[in-house]
């Protein structure tokens, strides 16, 4: 199908589901919390706070849009009626949101049929709303943009974690790119995209993304001026291994360099 110009209501009613989650994710964050951990080979967890705030946001779509789809992180899937598909990742960083650390956020993003046509990135703690539709990009109502960064050498990279990155050709890249940039930082999740949204961060590189990490990443940092590929240049929103950059021209110069390593 053909992009669907975006309704108006759409945007307003992506913010009051960003409210909805805010008021349950807040009421859990700094305070004890029981962790449960989704995966036997790795520790990966879940809270009320993740499972709560993904179910307020369901129950708004499920009254306000009942033939929209809905894929989220915590519940199934739910195929809709009509093209249009809310991609919910109700807290993403949640190993920094049970450490009481503020480096995480909801994501709400609502994908047309062929593309992520609307993203929020909504951190109620610090008070930080990202928007982004693909041309345009706002915090808190204020327009943003990347920055101009060609070189490698001049560059801040942000990935999520290093051991992501201890085996090939994992290893063998972040090797290369982390000995070229000024430098590196660690435990961004969802924020380390908006900071280069924002314009303070030039390269964010993740493996084994999921559809819900980086769809309403995408108009983010594509409406600041910045692009988001799969490593080999691909669309990124099914997930997979990410990376964006600010500058389409650093982004073409470390693609070349992925193919060629």
């Amino acid at each position: 199908m053909n992009d669907q110009t975006l309704p108006p209501d759409y945007l307003e009613f992506a913010e009051e589901l960003a409210d909805a989650a805010a008021k349950v994710t807040l009421t859990y964050f700094r305070l004890p919390l029981e962790v449960e951990n989704k995966e036997a080979e790795r520790f990966d967890p879940v809270t009320l706070a993740d499972k709560g705030a993904e179910r307020a946001m369901r129950d708004l779509i499920a009254q306000r849009f009942p033939s929209h789809g809905v894929l989220g992180e915590e519940e199934e899937n739910i195929a809709g009626e009509e093209p249009w598909t809310w991609v919910l990742d109700p807290v993403d960083g949640t190993r920094s949101f049970i450490s009481g650390i503020p480096l995480w956020g909801t994501l709400i993003a609502l994908n047309d049929g062929t593309r992520p046509a609307l993203g929020v990135m909504d951190q109620p703690f610090t008070r930080e709303r990202f928007i982004g539709d693909g041309s345009t990009a706002s915090l808190n109502g204020r327009p943003i943009q990347t920055r101009a960064c060609r070189n490698l050498a001049d560059a801040t990279l942000m990935v999520t974690s290093p051991e992501h990155f201890q085996q090939p050709p994992y290893s063998d890249l972040f090797s290369k790119l982390s000995s070229e940039v000024r430098l590196v930082r660690y435990s961004g999740d969802c924020y380390a995209y908006c900071m280069l949204a924002l314009g303070l961060v030039d390269i964010v590189l993740d493996p084994g993304l999921k559809p819900y990490d980086i769809q309403a990443l995408m108009p983010i940092i594509q409406g600041a001026g910045g692009v988001v590929t799969r490593w080999d240049g691909g669309d990124a929103q099914n997930g997979g291994d990410v990376i964006a950059c600010g500058d389409p021209r650093l982004h073409a110069q470390i693609l070349e360099l992925m193919q060629s390593s």
